[in-house]
């Protein structure tokens, strides 16, 4: 017997587990005879894996679980165990240990495909291999084993009994991989078969001694399966290609509404701009019908993973025909796929900056709506280290996009320049241009040797319409200005300002405003945002700039400065159990909206409040309720108000949520 767990199971079946005539539900000799199909093909993975920590990528040591599903090796286990190791060694059920070398990974599906190093076995006896069922024909009430390696102990056996076979992950509780939420496309078999830490990536059975699942999450006495038909496909096309291959569409979808007269489709929520749905004309509330002749309906979040499986399992590039309606009218959209590119980039330690990053991928690019995927992101610094004594510092999340005057579009080439630029055992200042949120800034990195900590940066209030950095001395120099030379660089020209009208640009250096010098030299200086201050509103006054190695003049008139987010009026509604306020000149900044008119901020959700119960989140940006736009905290309010005078069964709100929309219903229960 294999174990003493197995060995307590096939007690427990041997025994009490009757119908009404005596029938054994389950023998004891089904499930020995499946378990010895399988658990010769078990091994336990022993990984050690890399974590961003403080500027260095520190060590981990982890355990994992993971089947043989052919004779020449190949191994399958889950993304989180394995896709991101920098060493594997599997045990063998027969207690050998052998090298593993990763094949490829899905962080979405959270597979990865392992390959063992046959050469360095001892035992020449043919592989034992496992393989895959049909998942399609589980059943609730069907008995499974959950096979693995719990918290790193030899192989074990646990049985159960299938418990759900399109479980989804709660509201709020996805599974993220790598930015990628496994829920898209997953959903888990659940049973009851215990599994623990460990067990992950080891094989869910049937009574046919054949893989139905792949064990991932643990929930509360559930445990959660990757079918093993999804599971299988993503295998198929790692091993004959090393990576999965999906299109993409722009198109984002969800549930029908509750109570919405349609009886099939699925919803779009929205549409991302540029996009291929874009292209071909889909807008968010449009009803998708069918996807190349297949209907699609999804009446609850439970039918989405089938829909996002066939659109993102639809050849790149191949027109996607989409029949979908607006309104009373149905249409045919023909949408050209691009091929989808990972959510986001490779964890990387770049020692001599003291600093680990990532390069830029294009959905992340996206989802910080930038041009183009260029730039590096700084993800941890070293204390100390090069970016963090820098004047400014480099911190997490922001973009360097240039070194010593050199584009950097990814890790590649800052190593490249930096290996130009770097003498050994030389501290060697290079001037980094990096992006933060909407700013561009300038900094002197001191590659090479460590100096003192940096001095603490003030937060600086724009009057001007424009946001800056001071001009250190550092700075005068890498730009090649005179001698002596003091003011502050603008980072930033807010849109619609006079600073945009006079032509201000980013990187124009103020060093006079009307006669008097700027005095701005060191980091913490606020000397030019005192001096605007002196103005009066409306006075209109000479700039003295320095611009691409020329002095230039321009005449701005300064405008009333935007009102503190402090001093903004906030909205509490009781009833929905949600704070908003107005949007400020800053939020129509960032979040590229029209004007401040265009909504309101979402500032407090109640959490297990209505407003949270709906997905409502701070952050959000609500941009109409029942299909009127928000113009305004008082505009929220009046319409939140009538929505309690009517007693209205439900309020559907259109928001924004970074470069997404999304609708979401409110659905509170009113006092009698």
């Amino acid at each position: 017997m294999k174990n003493l767990a197995l060995m307590a199971a096939l007690a427990l079946l041997a025994v009490g587990c009757t119908d009404v005539n005596g029938r054994a539900f389950t023998s004891a000799q089904a499930v020995e005879k499946a378990v010895d199909s399988v658990y010769p093909a078990l091994v336990r993975i022993n990984v050690v894996m890399t974590s961003p920590s403080n500027g260095r990528m520190a060590k981990i040591q982890a355990s994992g679980s993971g089947a043989i599903i052919s004779s020449d090796g190949y191994v399958v286990t889950n993304h989180h165990v394995a896709g991101e190791a920098e060493r594997i060694v599997c045990r063998m059920s027969n207690r050998e240990e052998i090298d593993a070398t990763l094949v490829g990974t899905d962080p979405m599906v959270d597979i990865s495909v392992l390959k063992l190093k046959l050469d360095q076995r001892r035992d020449k006896t043919p592989l034992p291999v496992a393989h895959w069922g049909d998942s399609d024909v589980l059943r609730i009430g069907d008995t499974v084993l959950a096979m693995g390696s719990p918290s790193g102990v030899s192989q074990s056996v646990t049985v159960g009994v299938v418990s759900n076979t399109e479980m989804i992950m709660p509201y709020g509780t996805g599974l993220q991989m790598k930015g990628e939420y496994v829920g898209t496309l997953v959903r888990w078999l659940a049973h009851d078969a215990v599994i623990y830490h460990g067990n992950s990536g080891g094989p869910l059975v049937n009574l046919h001694g054949q893989i139905v699942g792949i064990n991932e999450v643990g929930i509360g006495s559930l445990g959660g399966a990757i079918p093993s038909n999804l599971a299988k496909d993503v295998v198929a096309q790692i091993i004959a290609g090393g990576k999965v291959k999906r299109s993409w569409t722009g198109l984002e979808c969800q549930a029908r509404l509750k109570n919405s007269p349609e009886t099939t489709g699925v919803f779009v929520s929205g549409v991302i701009p540029d996009s291929p749905a874009a292209k071909a004309g889909l807008k968010a509330g449009d009803l998708i019908l069918s996807v190349d002749g297949r209907s699609v309906s999804a009446a609850t979040k439970e039918d989405l993973p089938p829909v996002h499986q066939l659109m993102l399992s639809h050849p790149v590039g191949k027109p996607m025909r989409i029949t979908y309606s607006r309104g009373t009218t149905v249409n045919t959209a023909s949408v050209v796929t691009i091929p989808r590119e990972p959510a986001r980039g490779d964890d990387q330690e770049v020692k001599s900056w003291g600093m680990t990053a990532l390069d830029m991928t294009s959905p992340l690019a996206m989802e910080l709506e930038r041009p183009a995927k260029d730039g590096v992101i700084v993800e941890t610094v070293l204390p100390s280290g090069p970016c963090s004594t820098a004047k400014p510092a480099l911190s997490m999340f922001d973009i360097i996009t240039e070194v010593a005057g050199k584009k950097v579009s990814d890790l590649t080439a800052l190593r490249r320049i930096t290996n130009e630029l770097v003498r050994p055992g030389q501290e060697t200042p290079v001037l980094v241009g990096f992006d933060r949120g909407r700013q561009h800034l300038l900094t002197v990195v001191r590659l090479g040797q460590k100096i003192e900590p940096p001095d603490v940066m003030s937060a600086r209030k724009a009057y001007l319409g424009v946001q800056t950095q001071v001009l250190t001395r550092e700075l005068a120099e890498a730009l090649k200005m005179p001698k002596g030379s003091t003011g502050v660089r603008i980072t930033h020209v807010m849109d619609h300002t006079q600073a945009a009208k006079a032509g201000l640009h980013v990187g124009d250096v103020i060093t006079k405003m009307g006669k008097m010098a700027v005095r701005d030299t060191k980091v913490e200086d606020n000397a030019f945002a005192y001096m605007v201050q002196g103005y009066a509103i409306d006075a209109t006054e000479t700039l003295t700039i320095w611009r691409d190695g020329k002095v230039l003049t321009k005449e701005v008139t300064l405008e009333a400065s935007p009102t503190p987010l402090s001093e903004l009026r906030v909205y509490e509604d009781r009833q929905f159990e949600f704070s908003a306020r107005d949007l400020a000149v800053s939020d129509v900044q960032e979040k590229r909206l029209k004007s401040e008119s265009q909504g309101v901020l979402v500032t407090a959700v109640e959490s297990a409040g209505w407003a949270d119960l709906g997905g409502l989140a701070v952050g959000d940006v609500v941009l109409a309720i029942d299909g009127k736009s928000v113009t305004g905290l008082d505009g929220l309010e009046k319409q939140l108000a009538d929505a309690q005078k009517n007693k209205a069964p439900q309020l559907v709100l259109f928001i924004k949520r970074g470069v997404h929309t999304m609708f979401l219903q409110l659905e509170p229960m009113w006092e009698k």
